[in-house]
């Protein structure tokens, strides 16, 4: 996998764009994301829940994975079971 690559969630709508790809495994729902779908979608875990907002950045705690969310969905993503956090936008410098 490298930059650039989509990967869409197992258990449910989410689907995110790799910005940054670090050591470790992605996961949306509490399950691995894949590059295509295959079958049924999943259950998502209730630990991991809480949701993907579309055109937000995720990023984890060392800053080494960062993920576009280009299609929402009920999953919250996580690297190697560790929740992501939604990245702050940077501030714009004035204008004077």
């Amino acid at each position: 996998m490298k930059a650039g690559t989509k990967l869409k969630s197992a258990v449910c709508d989410t689907e995110v764009m790799v910005i940054k790809l670090g050591p470790g495994s992605i996961e949306c729902g509490g399950a691995p994301m894949v590059e295509e779908r295959t079958g049924d979608k999943g259950v998502p875990d209730p630990a991991f829940a809480a949701g993907t907002k579309m055109g937000k950045r995720y990023s984890d705690a060392a800053a080494s994975f960062e993920l576009l969310c280009v299609k929402p969905g009920a999953g919250s993503l996580s690297i190697d079971g560790v929740a992501c956090q939604l990245k702050d936008a940077k501030p714009l410098p004035s204008s004077d």
